[in-house]
């Protein structure tokens, strides 16, 4: 009896050719902007003028703007950071990670990811910024060398580890990005009509021909990229624990946070990914390319980092237990029964019993709950970080000393104000930049279209279709 093996479902879907994806992919950038795009540009600018006056407040008036009091001196700040790098690290983890295992499926999303790394990292770098309450002089934080006397760097603070390795992360996301982004600023570059368009696309495309040797430079960047980047999906939010891990106030001095918050990092980030890409999928009419097979993989990974993160909720309580010291016991119990309950349990629910309902293939398919799931994964992200720093701060070793933390107005403003920075950053990126990588998506046409297509169709208009972005050009 001859075994028949089920056939993936394509990763492009309608029998598109060549030049329908470049049509496609560059409609949005060559068109008008609609008045969806409009209307949610105008209310992240809202956000964005929130911002711009909370930071004000911040700055004229100091930290005191903030709700941080003697006993909890870290809150909204380090909450906002931490899970600003953790919701870029589904970029990197996508671009990289994901190349190096030759997952085709990353290749209609891989660009929006990489954007939204670039732009959560801008985000998580304002709080550092700001907390230094005189952020003119944030170039103290580097090695260099000065005429201040004994001014050097505390190289044995993880604080200062943050330092190069969010500014290393931010460097190479950015340098992956833009190499990326060559060939299809080429593509743009050649169909531009206005003298201004033609003219900046010519300057972002650094002269790309689409000839054989470029595309092999290409590819050897892009792996080297990778390579470099791996690493970093890693070490990141491993540093970024150390803020925690290496102090010894209990609740924070335990050596499981490494791995935790590297997958709750790429937890929340491939969260963030899907409300993005379903909201880009539906604006830019991109239901061909961001296939159900593209959000059932992506909820798969959620799964899976969901499932770690729940069990490292209960192995920091069996720890405690195990541990014998009264005080970190009496850290966690507080953690759950203490006066923050609502904000443990809410992470609780929103991260632990939330990603389990994708372990159904009709829930794990549906937009809807995909969206509405992912919006609460980001939500639990964000109760872990306020849960880990606020009630492990607000009640000492001294009772007489204990406080209770309460965001001020230009706590909540700061806050919002960087969501409206980044959806800001993002709604120029998609409607100014091709969303969609089309050169790797033509590379697996072919293979996944899983239709015979028509060379007179796939040549159809002119041949830089091919020239610009795939590998028959010059061969």
């Amino acid at each position: 009896m001859q075994h028949v093996s089920p056939i993936r479902e394509p990763l492009v879907t309608g029998g598109k050719t060549y030049h329908d994806i470049t049509e496609d992919v560059c409609r949005q950038v060559e068109a008008k902007p609609n008045a969806r795009w409009a209307a949610a540009l105008a209310v992240s600018l809202v956000g964005l003028a929130i911002f711009m006056y909370s930071v004000y407040r911040t700055l004229w008036f100091g930290i005191g703007e903030w709700g941080l009091n003697k006993t909890v001196g870290w809150a909204w700040d380090i909450t906002n950071f931490v899970w600003w790098v953790g919701i870029g690290h589904a970029g990197t983890l996508i671009s990289a990670i994901l190349l190096l295992f030759r997952q085709k499926w990353r290749t209609s999303i891989n660009r929006a990811a990489e954007a939204m790394t670039i732009f959560a990292v801008i985000c998580a770098a304002m709080f550092p910024v700001l907390h230094m309450g005189r952020p003119w002089l944030a170039y103290w934080v580097l090695p260099l060398p000065n005429t201040f006397g004994s001014l050097w760097v505390n190289f044995n603070s993880p604080l200062l580890w943050d330092v190069f390795a969010i500014s290393t992360y931010f460097s190479v996301s950015l340098v992956f990005w833009y190499i990326g982004l060559i060939p299809d600023f080429a593509t743009i570059r050649d169909r531009a009509t206005g003298p201004i368009a033609r003219r900046a696309y010519s300057v972002l495309s650094f002269g790309w021909t689409g000839s054989a040797k470029a595309w092999s430079r290409y590819e050897t960047v892009s792996l080297i990229l990778a390579g470099l980047a791996t690493p970093l999906v890693l070490s990141v939010h491993t540093i970024v624990s150390m803020d925690f891990a290496t102090s010894v106030i209990p609740g924070w001095h335990t050596t499981i946070f490494p791995p935790y918050f590297v997958a709750g990092a790429i937890f929340s980030g491939f969260a963030m990914v899907l409300t993005l890409m379903i909201i880009t999928r539906k604006t830019f009419k991109l239901e061909h390319y961001i296939t159900l097979e593209h959000v059932e993989s992506m909820n798969k990974v959620i799964i899976l980092t969901g499932s770690i993160v729940g069990i490292a909720y209960t192995t920091e309580f069996f720890i405690a237990w195990y541990s014998g010291v009264e005080y970190e016991q009496y850290a966690f119990i507080n953690r759950a029964f203490g006066p923050y309950w609502w904000a443990y349990w809410s992470m609780m629910t929103c991260n632990v019993i939330t990603p389990q309902l994708f372990w159904f293939r009709k829930i794990r398919r549906s937009l809807t709950a995909t969206f509405i799931i992912s919006i609460f994964v980001n939500i639990g992200m964000w109760f872990e970080r306020f849960v880990i720093i606020v009630t492990s701060l607000h009640r000492d070793y001294l009772p007489s000393s204990w406080a209770m933390f309460s965001p001020t107005m230009i706590d909540v403003g700061v806050y919002v104000g960087t969501i409206g920075l980044f959806f800001t950053l993002f709604f120029l990126f998609a409607k100014f930049f091709p969303v969609v990588n089309m050169a790797e998506v033509k590379a697996i046409l072919k293979s996944s279209s899983g239709v015979t297509h028509n060379p007179h169709k796939t040549m159809h208009g002119t041949d830089k279709d091919l020239n610009t972005n795939t590998h028959h050009s010059n061969e």
